[in-house]
């Protein structure tokens, strides 16, 4: 598929629809602001959606899948078969975000980026791939130039599906061995911040492997001091799933569909698009704040406020797609609660309808 340029210019915010907006929730039979983050939730999307009636009915869910040279370095406490076995059970429909992709009505999709433990043809599971994992980046550049555009070009055009689909909201999800340790390297890149503050339990570790993990980053950290903007930094510390994630959310941002982040590694694939290209930012609302370690750091760096906060860390889209139905409650509240006129309620003046 055709791809523009990474730092292309996004879509702009519909700034008079959203004032539109807000002065509708101010006309509905409520105190102002007593519906709260519901409410802004309904006025971001109708900004995003250029129309008065937002939607969030047609979600779009693709999930990327990748494996990681640095689980080599024995940073998760499950092998790296299990990326491939977790891709089947996906399909199979035993995974949390198939539950959830059940219930929401939703489309879900499985982009295979490459896996040590390739499970082959699978109805719905779309093969992208570009090598069997990433390279160990504790000895080298994760990925080659041409591998990181592979990446980016694939999330790119799993946007371009959901939007084929008429979807209202896409969500990015991931699996992949090893990739909190590979989202804990980007992030300190990204933020400037030391692997002890970010690194997190992950899959499970204890605290001798949460200091492992730690000392894995920092050593890929320092071989890699040299790298320049976010791009090059994306590169070498990264991974396939992390990239094509970053390259889904500034296709998004550019065709003006708006996107729903999940937890630690997607909102550090985030913090990488809106560093190559700013004007993603507008374009992502926050489903939740992860149990991961450094996910408030990220979040911080993002000026991000996620709407659940559950103890989530599993990943695969799973918190995303928990506050899609607060999303569909916001759009609800917002297209049919009736105004202070059509209910002859008198409003805060004493006027009524």
């Amino acid at each position: 598929m055709n791809h523009q340029p990474l730092r292309a210019a996004c879509m702009q915010p519909d700034a008079a629809m959203e004032a539109v907006a807000r002065a509708h929730q101010t006309r509905l039979t409520k105190p102002p602001g007593s519906l709260g983050r519901l409410e802004d939730a309904a006025v971001q999307l109708a900004a995003l959606q250029r129309t008065a009636r937002p939607r969030a009915g047609r979600v779009w869910i693709s999930v990327f899948a990748a494996d990681h040279g640095v689980a080599d370095e024995g940073v998760s406490a499950f092998p790296q078969v299990v990326t491939g076995e977790m891709v089947r059970n996906f399909v199979a429909g035993g995974a949390a975000i198939s539950v959830l992709a059940r219930e929401l009505g939703a489309r879900l999709e499985v982009v295979n980026l490459g896996l040590v433990n390739d499970p082959g043809e699978l109805d719905g599971v779309r093969r992208a791939v570009i090598a069997a994992a990433s390279d160990n980046f504790c000895n080298g550049p994760a990925m080659t130039p041409a591998q990181l555009q592979a990446a980016l070009a694939a999330g790119a055009d799993s946007v371009a599906v959901a939007l084929a689909d008429g979807s209202d909201l896409f969500i990015g999800g991931e699996m992949g061995i090893a990739n909190t340790t590979t989202a804990t390297a980007l992030a300190c890149a990204l933020l400037g911040l030391p692997p002890e503050r970010l690194a997190g339990a992950g899959t499970g570790l204890d605290a001798a492997g949460i200091r492992h993990k730690a000392s894995v980053v920092a050593r890929a950290l320092q071989r890699h001091a040299g790298a320049g903007d976010a791009l090059e930094q994306l590169r070498c510390l990264g991974g396939f799933e992390i990239a094509a994630l970053a390259g889904a959310f500034i296709a998004a941002a550019q065709a003006g569909l708006p996107v729903l982040v999940d937890g630690y590694i997607t909102t550090v694939a985030a913090l990488a698009a809106v560093r190559i290209n700013p004007g993603v930012r507008p374009w992502l609302l926050f489903g939740h704040r992860s149990r991961e370690r450094g996910h408030d750091a990220v979040l911080a760096a993002l000026q991000a406020e996620p709407l659940l906060d559950l103890g989530m860390r599993l990943g695969e889209a799973s918190g995303a797609a928990g506050a899609v139905p607060l999303l569909r409650l916001a759009c609800a509240l917002h297209a049919t609660m009736a105004t202070f006129e059509q209910a002859g309620v008198s409003d805060a003046t004493g006027a009524r309808g």
